[in-house]
């Protein structure tokens, strides 16, 4: 990188520069050195990317077919971004959504693993956008609820929003259902990344709340 340089002697970057720079910190997470990065951006941009989709999954030991797939680089390549860069991105998006998700594998049967990955044809950016938003406002409005009747109808009606979301992820599937409560129960020993990820879900107060109101809709 070349920035110019004001009279000060400050150095000035423009929009090129720092997507040079997204692009190399992109690639070392990738684990491409940074001498074969340089030989890349000799490349044309459409090279580069291919480059770096293919370098990947060898420095890492993954295959590429999530990289290279279709879908991922139309939802890559969206208007206004130039594809090298969003690509790249996209890439890490999903590196580290398999680095994150794959410690939660033991608390399924290969049964289930089989349907969430079926399942994640549904989990579009929109809709995980979307379903992050709902359980936010949920939580924090079972929050401000804790003083009410677990039993009362404002507790159900929390309770059926909360059960409508988990169902999001279960599709009322009995074996995915199993896994995933195996998995809340076993909280204390997520890493430590999911932990901090979910700080603001943590709260004792709330799931002590939401489990009451449960237990009553049963009774």
């Amino acid at each position: 990188m070349k920035p110019r340089r004001t009279q000060a002697g400050y150095r000035l970057y423009g929009l090129g520069d720092l997507e040079r720079l997204e692009q190399i910190v992109a690639l070392k997470f990738l684990g491409i050195p940074l001498k074969q990065i340089r030989t890349l951006f000799h490349c044309e941009a459409h090279a580069l990317t291919r480059s770096a989709a293919h370098a990947a999954p060898g420095a890492r030991g993954e295959t590429a077919a999530p990289w290279t797939a279709p879908s991922v680089k139309e939802q890559a390549t969206r208007p206004g971004e130039r594809p090298d860069s969003a690509v790249l991105r996209k890439i890490i998006e999903v590196i580290e959504m398999q680095d994150n998700m794959g410690w939660s594998k033991k608390y399924f049967s290969d049964e289930a693993q089989t349907k969430i990955e079926e399942r994640k044809q549904l989990w579009s950016p929109e809709n995980r956008e979307r379903w992050s938003k709902e359980w936010s406002d949920l939580f924090r409005e079972v929050e401000a609820a804790l003083g009410e009747n677990p039993a009362g109808e404002k507790a159900r009606a929390l309770a059926a929003r909360w059960k409508k979301l988990v169902e999001v992820f279960t599709g009322r599937d009995p074996q995915i259902t199993a896994g995933l409560k195996k998995m809340y129960q076993d909280r204390p020993n997520w890493p430590v990344s999911m932990q901090q990820r979910m700080q603001p879900f943590s709260s004792k107060q709330v799931w002590e709340f939401i489990q009451k109101a449960f237990a009553a809709g049963k009774a």
